[in-house]
């Protein structure tokens, strides 16, 4: 099971790119694309759920290519959009049974295949309520639901934990990792938390390109002795945000606590802590300068 883009680019007006000449290769195992707003995540998502064509370049599903026959991938996908909308006068059982029939199931095995993933989202007891009256962590799971309903090989999911609490986030991102098994699922998000816990592979994208891709303890690897802390007056905080690229600030009664990163001591004073994936990102986010 392979997933290869090779020079992916897609321009929207003559001077701008939303992607340009991205590459990467994916097998399974749970892969969170992280980047800020506006950075070209959900460009590629719609490209790879053959939503929106490429102006250049190639994706490849075990060897075929998916923009000359999307029809090889639409089989074996799974997809929730960003704004994944819901009818709120049906239950969570009826939508689900609409979803499986635009997908052409028939209704024996779609109401097995239901059954199933109403366990597997533990909707179980919700499945006969209006979805009107669901909260935002059980619409995304009726979102998961019909996005597996044919067991997909590939599951992408766009920004999947906007306006979630914190207790139903963690939650979606338990079952996110509870699938990913022997198939391959692209988990795209700007919060790094949401990737932290989940996922075997980390893909850093900003401006339409990509940054880094590595295993979480790789990305790790580039910051060691690169991340120092120290204790500042709250006066000199704007001036190190001129100098350094700050991680993180903790207000205390006697300062405020600063986090950097930077390759030599800022200071005399600083002391070298062990590097977050959010000290990764943001130096690797604030480092970017490519422009299009």
């Amino acid at each position: 099971m392979k997933l290869v883009i090779e020079h992916l680019s897609k321009q929207y007006r003559r001077d701008f790119w939303g992607l340009r000449d991205f590459d990467l290769e994916l097998g399974p195992g749970v892969i969170g694309l992280l980047g800020p707003n506006g950075a070209g995540k959900s460009t590629l998502m719609r490209m790879l759920a053959t939503i929106t064509q490429p102006t250049e370049g190639t994706i490849k599903w075990n060897g075929a290519d998916i923009v000359r026959s999307p029809n090889t991938l639409r089989t074996v996908l799974g997809y929730l959009p960003q704004d994944f909308g819901v009818y709120p006068n049906l239950t969570g059982l009826e939508f689900l049974e609409y979803m499986a029939a635009i997908k052409g199931m028939d209704a024996k095995s779609a109401r097995r295949r239901i059954d199933e993933l109403l366990t597997v989202v533990n909707l179980v007891n919700a499945a006969r309520r209006p979805l009107g009256g669901y909260s935002g962590g059980m619409k995304q799971r009726v979102g998961i639901a019909q996005a597996l309903l044919n067991d997909p090989q590939l599951l992408i999911v766009d920004e999947p934990t906007v306006g979630l609490d914190p207790e139903e986030r963690i939650r979606f991102r338990n079952l996110l990792s509870d699938l990913s098994g022997e198939r391959i699922i692209i988990l795209s998000t700007h919060i790094v938390s949401d990737v932290e816990a989940t996922a075997t592979e980390i893909v850093i994208v900003n401006k339409g390109c990509k940054l880094q891709h590595a295993a979480p303890e790789k990305l790790l690897q580039v910051l060691e002795s690169k991340v120092w802390q120290w204790l500042v007056p709250s006066e000199e905080l704007a001036l190190l945000k001129q100098k350094y690229i700050i991680s993180g600030t903790i207000r205390r009664n006697d300062g405020i606590q600063v986090r950097v990163v930077n390759d030599e001591p800022p200071t005399s004073e600083a002391q070298s802590v062990s590097p977050t994936l959010e000290d990764v990102y943001l130096s690797l986010v604030s480092h970017n300068g490519v422009t299009h």
